[in-house]
């Protein structure tokens, strides 16, 4: 079963994003959901993914737990036993795909850590020389592994409308100088412990997106997805070559299809099953290489 959006009456819904819905529990507490619905470009498709929602969550708590030495994370608990009772009389719809966490001031930046010229990047690099306006040598070729993990901020965009990388000195102005510079430092230590991680499980992560709140004593958490085929870029290590676009085991391969259809990157379609087929099996091989265990929740 596909579960585009949640039926939860007695949940006070706050939000619903591009893939989540958020849920107010108390003043302190949110329940952080990831539905089936899938987007590209911004733009959320009319079906969905059966399974995603739950893949994805269980893929982050992974990480979450992976990464927790480096910095404290939203998670109160991923236990749907643990959860509130008026949760839990939603255990069809919600089991795997939810979870508890603190609620937290998110900032209004998006922490691109990027280990390989690919993508947008390298679009960037070959008209101009650079990504988000930093500078790089020349000579540099498609899917080349940087010397050092670069951070490449953009903003969050509302739903329909698209984020824009921006350069990193432009980050204090929306954030303020400590927090641009904590999540600067942070977001590529995040990324150098998983790319070294999944590099042993033959997965090499080119690029990701961390995002990160604040409480009201000033603590900084890692929130929302990580690591996930939704928010990064995943290679298998086997096939690597640089000089070339890479196989992706993640969204780009939906991307990469609505590209060959001339997609306007603006109006919502229906995507064929084998699309929605080849991707989830993407998505679940990525799974089982990095967590090395079967998604026995689907």
């Amino acid at each position: 079963m596909t579960e585009l959006k949640c039926s939860c009456p007695d949940l006070e819904l706050i939000t619903c994003g591009k893939v989540r819905d958020l849920y107010r529990i108390d003043d302190n507490t949110l329940l952080f959901v990831a539905t089936d619905r899938i987007s590209a470009f911004d733009v959320i498709m009319k079906n969905g993914v059966p399974g995603k929602g739950k893949l994805l969550t269980q893929m982050s708590v992974f990480w979450f737990n992976y990464l927790k030495d480096i910095l404290p994370n939203h998670i109160i608990t991923t236990e749907f036993d643990q959860m509130p009772e008026k949760v839990q009389k939603y255990r069809d719809q919600l089991e795997y795909r939810c979870l508890l966490v603190k609620k937290l001031k998110v900032f209004s930046v998006e922490a691109i850590v990027r280990g390989y010229i690919t993508g947008s990047a390298w679009s960037e690099y070959k008209k101009k020389g650079t990504v988000c306006d930093i500078t790089l040598p020349e000579g540099l070729k498609e899917s080349q592994s940087f010397e050092k993990a670069l951070y490449t901020p953009s903003t969050k965009a509302e739903i329909g409308q698209h984020d824009e990388n921006i350069h990193p000195s432009k980050v204090p102005e929306i954030i303020g100088d400590k927090y641009a510079d904590q999540i600067s430092e942070i977001s590529v230590k995040l990324y150098t412990k998983a790319k070294e991680y999944a590099l042993s499980k033959g997965i090499i992560i080119a690029d990701t997106k961390f995002e990160f709140g604040r409480d009201d004593t000033g603590i900084l958490y890692l929130v929302d997805e990580v690591l996930t085929p939704d928010s990064s870029r995943f290679w298998l290590s086997l096939n690597y070559e640089v000089g070339k676009s890479q196989e992706s085991f993640d969204k780009q391969y939906l991307r990469n299809y609505l590209l060959s259809i001339d997609f306007d990157k603006k109006t919502s379609i229906e995507l064929p099953n084998d699309i929605i087929t080849k991707t989830m099996e993407r998505y679940i091989e990525t799974y089982k290489m990095i967590t090395d265990s079967d998604p026995t929740f689907l």
